[in-house]
């Protein structure tokens, strides 16, 4: 299957912006970790095989079929853990347009503790009251089918966060700017969560309806995912317009 940049512009160019920022954020790991965004019907963009995040471009970007079983075999094939994640979690989520997985460091972090729960103590830790999955079930590198439908299954409906014990994060959104904005925001809670940890001393939990409340005003926050976005091309259309190629 060939693309041009001008196959899904506008989607190309979001999901490439966030590739870079997640570099200059220090989120990324090597030319590992991958994200997606499904286009059309069962076609989604992901980003190439071992392609540092700096580097990605709007073109560079693959368009793949979550129901090509021949994928693996094409001479540009993506990283095959990616394909066996992403294919299978655009195929079985209609909510997940967007999936975004990171081994970043605090959220992978949290992912190691034998409780990886994340109690409501701010407002950020509290934006994913009720709306996180944990899978503590690894068993090493997700390289098939049945591994990604594993995972898909355990995003049911509101789960928005998927934190893979052993491993790292996953999120989902329906769109490029809020699962940008999810996964930027929980490795925030993450960090604020461990760096309480550290201190010693006894959490300040927020009380069940409290914390219900704050997730809820986040979800009605208007436009904040897209404008987050937004500023976030604006940087780069200054300092390296180069990711929209």
């Amino acid at each position: 299957m060939t693309a041009s940049l001008d196959d899904h512009r506008s989607a190309r160019i979001d999901l490439a912006a966030v590739f870079r920022w997640f570099a200059r954020l220090d989120m990324h790991e090597s030319i590992a970790n991958h994200m997606s965004v499904a286009v059309d019907g069962s076609r989604f963009l992901i980003n190439p095989c071992r392609l540092h995040f700096s580097r990605v471009t709007a073109g560079s970007l693959l368009l793949l079929d979550a129901h090509d079983p021949a994928t693996l075999d094409r001479p540009d094939a993506p990283d095959p853990t990616a394909w066996y994640l992403h294919a299978r979690l655009h195929a079985r989520l209609p909510q997940a347009r967007c999936v975004m997985h990171l081994h970043s460091k605090y959220a992978t972090a949290l992912a190691c503790l034998a409780d990886s729960t994340m109690p409501p103590i701010d407002m950020n830790t509290a934006r994913f009251f009720g709306r996180v999955a944990i899978d503590d079930g690894f068993a090493g590198m997700a390289l098939s089918d049945e591994e990604g439908d594993r995972q898909a299954a355990l995003m049911t409906e509101g789960e928005t966060v998927l934190l893979m014990a052993n491993h790292g994060v996953l999120v989902i959104g329906p769109t490029v700017a809020d699962a940008f904005d999810e996964l930027y925001y929980f490795e925030r809670a993450a960090e604020t969560l461990l760096t309480c940890y550290a201190a010693g001393r006894t959490l300040r939990v927020m009380p069940d309806e409290v914390a219900r409340l704050t997730e809820q005003q986040w979800r009605g926050y208007g436009r904040f995912a897209a404008d987050h976005l937004d500023n976030v091309k604006a940087i780069l259309d200054a300092e390296e317009p180069g990711y929209r190629d």
